[in-house]
């Protein structure tokens, strides 16, 4: 009786191992993305705006799974997903990019390849529709890693992208939020003038809806790729850039560990190397994905800094840690399954 048992039970333990290898396969992440962290909750978002919103990530994932499936590379994939929300007026990066003080719009993208560890940046820029085609057109067309201003404008021409008057980032709800802004901006000096306080010079508003994008691939060759852009911060001044065009700080991206994209509160990153420090936890100390970003994370909170960022390792693991109220976020399967998400 126990002999025939055996085949049975090894024939059970066979079809046991095929279902979990088969759930397994299935739930491989090859794209997640993020459209910014800040105070994003159900009560200040109105239905029409949530729809929207969902609409542009779901388009972002899907032209990014489109470039994948097609054996395209992980960086054709960031790419094509961070177009669909640059050309957006939804998030804080190109078409939406918000307004500096002096009412521009000054924009920062990067980009990096995960299997050669080359990578691309722009920060500063004013006339290039797509700034993450421009970080990577350094990275590949150039001896450099980071462009700024005037001569990234005039390399990104150069190189055959798409330059347009800066008037084409202008909407009114940054343009709005750029006065808002400045007003209380005004009340705070008068405040501290009165106490006596002393006021540091540069941005005293702080931006408290980050909108910037990112996305995190991983191609059909095993391949990462990340890439980060924004608009900055609404009322920057003095020519302040953040972490997204910062290799390291915004975003990284390592075959032997994982791909990280970043958002918030860009000082904080930057004092923190937030991309780099997921990496070197995950090689270091062998963390996983989740445990290494959550430990980088709460570093960037007990600073007082605020924000979120995504990550995929070499695996297909993804995590999306934020500690905001909410970050426009999704991924997208192997198996072409896609999940957006807003709130916490």
């Amino acid at each position: 009786m126990k002999r025939s048992l055996k085949p049975m039970f090894a024939l059970l333990l066979c079809l046991t191992t095929m279902s979990v290898s088969a759930q397994k396969k299935e739930n491989k992440y090859i794209l997640v993305i993020h459209g910014g962290a800040g105070t994003i909750t159900r009560a200040n978002m109105s239905a029409e705006k949530e729809v929207a919103y969902r609409a542009a990530l779901t388009l972002a994932l899907q032209k990014g799974y489109d470039a994948l499936k097609a054996g395209k590379t992980s960086l054709d994939a960031v790419e094509a997903a961070i177009h669909v929300m640059e050309d957006s007026p939804l998030f804080n990066a190109g078409k939406g990019a918000v307004f500096t003080h002096d009412g521009r719009n000054e924009m920062d993208a990067s980009l990096m390849d995960g299997k050669t560890l080359m990578a691309g940046a722009v920060a500063g820029v004013t006339t290039i529709k797509n700034p993450i085609s421009a970080a990577r057109a350094v990275m590949e067309k150039s001896e450099h890693v980071m462009m700024v201003g005037p001569g990234a404008e005039a390399f990104a021409k150069q190189a055959g992208l798409e330059i347009v008057d800066p008037s084409y980032f202008y909407t009114k709800e940054r343009w709005d939020g750029l006065q808002k802004a400045i007003k209380e901006d005004s009340t705070k000096a008068v405040l501290d003038h009165g106490s006596k306080k002393s006021m540091k010079l540069g941005t005293i508003n702080k931006d408290y809806k980050f909108g910037t994008v990112g996305a995190v691939a991983l191609d059909q060759a095993g391949n990462l790729a990340a890439g980060t852009s924004t608009g900055g911060m609404t009322n920057k001044k003095y020519g302040r850039v953040g972490d997204s065009p910062i290799i390291g700080a915004g975003t990284y991206a390592n075959n032997e560990t994982a791909g990280i994209s970043c958002t918030g509160w860009g000082e904080f990153y930057i004092r923190n190397v937030v991309a780099h420090d997921i990496s070197a936890m995950m090689e270091y100390k062998q963390l996983s994905v989740a445990d290494a970003a959550k430990a980088v994370l709460d570093k960037v909170g007990k600073m007082g800094g605020d924000g979120g960022l995504i990550a995929l390792d070499k695996k297909g693991h993804v995590t999306m840690p934020f500690n905001t109220e909410g970050m426009y976020r999704g991924t997208v399967t192997a198996d072409g399954k896609i999940e957006v998400l807003i709130y916490k």
